[in-house]
């Protein structure tokens, strides 16, 4: 395995990062992921925001409504905060060349790589053998979207770094096998700051997810503030207080959440949120965690539903991403092809 920096990579930094356009965003979404997008466009010069289609057709979405989707998460990133004159934002299948290195990197990768990847036995359990190829084959195609643009950096959870070390892999061993150092860099897992792991409101174990068929385990990034305060309301704690220090949170994975989301979406330490709450009783602390939510949701939710209003308007901005992802991708795919020793007229 790599576990440093290419030294003869000589490009610019670039960040690289993507979403499944299935289900809703979440609160967990915004907060582990959109966040930072918006964050690191103030550090890096190049940011590239993807929304991955191709990775979604692994859990079989509905044709009719991929395309709507697709959209709906672009107008997440934009509500968010993402500048689409800043960064590039579009959707994956739109740049054909992240199918075509997909490949490239199949022939590259090792089944003792991929077989050793978590994410695939959680999925598949005991029916691996019914999984499809392709929910075998996602962290390739990860890799592929990361390298494709020689991305430097990727904002990532803890979840998604040993598919960020198997894309290294694969940096390298492409560099070894076709004598060429450097040539793709091994891309740096940004995971570091506040709310990088959300979990369910109703299971402390597991974290807040777009798939969980009860929508009362997360908080949508369009739920009113209503909705808000009734799934805070029924989010699980337990009958002792809030403690006053952030020791006296172990072993209460719920409470520790709640916490947490309060001090994310404040912008407080766990231990400021404990100054003001500690001793105090769940009957004070959620409506006020609801209200937090609410006021940091509303504005994001308001512009969601206005640029959902106006499909074409989101279509030219993902047209115009797709055509500098293109031409970042292209040159680089065309690089590829001849070190690989394809055929050109």
């Amino acid at each position: 395995m790599t576990d440093a920096p290419s030294p003869a990579y000589k490009g610019p930094e670039r960040v690289f990062s993507g979403m499944q356009p299935t289900n809703g965003l979440h609160l967990g979404n915004y907060l582990g992921a959109l966040q930072k997008f918006v964050a690191l466009q103030g550090k890096f010069q190049e940011c590239i925001y993807c929304v991955v289609d191709l990775h979604a057709i692994t859990a079989g979405p509905d044709p009719k409504e991929l395309a709507a989707k697709s959209r709906e998460v672009a107008a997440a990133y934009l509500a968010a905060g993402v500048d689409p004159k800043r960064s590039i934002v579009f959707v994956q299948s739109a740049v054909r060349e992240h199918s075509e290195l997909a490949w490239v990197f199949n022939c590259i990768a090792r089944m003792g790589w991929l077989e050793r990847m978590t994410q695939f036995k959680d999925k598949a359990g005991k029916h691996a053998e019914r999984m499809s190829v392709g929910l075998f084959d996602y962290p390739v195609l990860q890799a592929a979207d990361i390298l494709l643009y020689k991305a430097t950096h990727v904002p990532v959870g803890e979840d998604q770094k040993q598919h960020l070390e198997l894309s290294r892999d694969i940096a390298q061993k492409f560099n070894n096998d076709y004598d060429a150092p450097g040539f793709f860099p091994l891309p740096e897992p940004l995971i570091q700051g506040p709310g990088a792991r959300i979990m369910s409101l109703r299971d402390g174990s597991k974290k807040m997810s777009k798939s969980d068929p009860s929508d009362l385990t997360r908080i949508n990034l369009t739920d009113d503030a209503d909705a808000i305060l009734q799934k805070v309301k029924k989010a699980t704690t337990d009958p002792n207080p809030l403690p006053e220090s952030k020791a006296g949170l172990a072993g209460r994975a719920e409470v520790e959440n709640l916490v947490g989301i309060y001090a994310a979406v404040s912008e407080l330490s766990v231990e400021d949120v404990l100054n003001e709450f500690g001793g105090k009783g769940f009957g004070a602390f959620k409506p006020a965690l609801a209200e937090v939510l609410a006021v940091k949701l509303a504005p994001i939710a308001a512009e969601m539903r206005r640029l959902n209003a106006d499909p074409a308007a989101l279509d030219a901005i993902l047209q115009d991403g797709a055509g500098r992802a293109r031409a970042i991708a292209a040159p680089i795919m065309d690089e590829v092809r001849e070190r690989v020793g394809f055929w050109r007229a």
